[in-house]
């Protein structure tokens, strides 16, 4: 199993696709904005990193050799609320509705750039932090 990761105290991005090349890609362009980065090339290497690093955010392929995305996020949706955000070439909208309510918060066909992935990813994260209202109804110290 090929794992790369990068040292960074923001979010823990999780990617898990067959392909390489992409994930070398998104991997250059993701460390650098600060996030940490794991990539794995399967299900198995997924489940590794998620059994021993806070990840926040998965970004998964849906065609893999193996296990598919869909398997994959049914599998994580059932034990986490870690977002999951599905990669694929699929253009189908059955398979982008299917990739939706089998658990994944976003979901990005192929080709994409990686900044459309970049601002995806903030925009999951966004969700997690605190509301106007949850924020005024904290005590000051």
């Amino acid at each position: 199993m090929e794992l790369r990761v990068t040292q960074s105290e923001d979010a823990h991005i999780l990617i898990v696709d067959d392909d390489r090349l992409l994930r070398e890609l998104l991997t250059g362009y993701l460390e650098p904005c600060g996030f940490r980065v794991y990539a794995v090339a399967d299900g198995a290497g997924m489940r590794e990193v998620l059994a021993r690093e806070p990840i926040d955010v998965i970004l998964l392929d849906i065609v893999m050799p193996g296990e598919d995305g869909f398997s994959l996020a049914r599998e994580v949706r059932a034990r986490s609320a870690v977002y999951i955000i599905m990669l694929t070439a699929n253009t189908d909208v059955i398979d982008r509705v299917a990739g939706l309510e089998g658990g994944a918060d976003d979901y990005l066909t192929k080709p994409f750039h990686p900044r459309e992935v970049l601002a995806r990813i903030r925009a999951v994260l966004r969700r997690s932090r605190p509301t106007v209202h949850e924020v005024a109804e904290k005590p000051v110290a």
